[in-house]
């Protein structure tokens, strides 16, 4: 009777949230069960199997896809990380045009990931504005194949995904320093540290629960590029997200490209899995 009572009380609340909880279980919820059973199917049988992992664990591309997506993540959290705490650092400074500086420094967040990407095919195409730049400094005699494949493509790629995040990165660490008291500094100063024995021994150490959420939500978010090289590099740098779009348009196999999609959701749950716990012993910390 009780849990009754309770029900009509929030009867309102509840049909409020019943578009959005219908909305993430048919489309959030139920493609992911779908594309689990999917997995476990064998391709003529149904039966229960094994065989589109074994299958993608044995295919070449896949083990690149898998080696690209770690790189890719890898390198571009090293670009974002780097280029948004000088940028943090510099930003926090007084000087004539830091409004301005920051406004342009937070307009690539406002590009969507497929303009973005199709901006730097422009930019890293073998006919591109940087091999025209290239070649009239006299640096280069042929055009370089920045997309077609191999450690420039992994390169560009990361860089082209750091060009877009890094003002994110960016924001997170100013909010950091903006916490760091002045009178370290001004006590740091006095003491006759130089501003890298300042930055090293002082800044750094307090900033490290700022530089930790941005590179694991990045992690995160890292692993399911996909517009990106999809439109960047196409099928001449797999990663995990693009090997299992061709592996169910290009090459019409739902069961290994469900079992791939499988393989990326358990990465992207590990690194959540470690964000929320890390976030979690960060407030026990601040609680004590």
């Amino acid at each position: 009777m009780r849990r009754a009572a309770n029900f009509k009380d929030y009867r309102f609340e509840l049909l409020l949230i019943l578009p959005l909880a219908l909305y993430v279980i048919g489309f959030t919820l139920g493609p992911i069960i779908y594309a689990i059973l999917l997995s476990f199917q064998e391709q003529f049988t149904n039966n229960f199997s094994l065989k589109n992992y074994y299958q993608i664990f044995s295919h070449f591309q896949f083990k690149n896809a898998l080696i690209n997506t770690f790189a890719i993540t890898i390198l571009s959290l090293i670009l974002e990380l780097c280029v948004g705490l000088f940028l943090a650092v510099l930003l926090t400074r007084r000087f004539i045009g830091k409004g301005l500086l920051r406004a342009l420094m937070l307009l690539p967040l406002g590009v969507p990931t497929i303009v973005s990407a199709a901006n730097m095919r422009y930019i890293f195409d073998s006919q591109g504005y940087l091999n025209e730049f290239l070649s009239r400094l006299h640096l280069i005699n042929l055009p370089i194949d920045w997309t077609g494949g191999g450690g420039l493509s992994i390169f560009t790629l990361a860089l082209a995904d750091a060009w877009k995040v890094t003002p994110l990165v960016m924001l997170i660490l100013i909010a950091g320093l903006e916490t760091i008291p002045l009178d370290l500094f001004e006590a740091a100063r006095v003491d006759g540290a130089s501003f890298w024995q300042a930055f090293r021994r002082i800044t750094l150490p307090l900033l490290k629960p700022f530089i930790t959420i941005p590179l694991i939500v990045r992690g995160i978010d890292a692993f399911r590029l996909f517009e990106l090289p999809l439109t960047l590099v196409g099928s001449s740098t797999p990663v995990l997200s693009t090997y299992t779009y061709f592996e169910y348009f290009q090459y019409n196999n739902p069961y290994t490209a469900a079992a791939s999609a499988v393989i990326l959701l358990i990465m992207i749950i590990i690194s959540a899995t470690i964000y929320l716990k890390i976030s979690r012993e960060r407030k026990s910390i601040y609680n004590l």
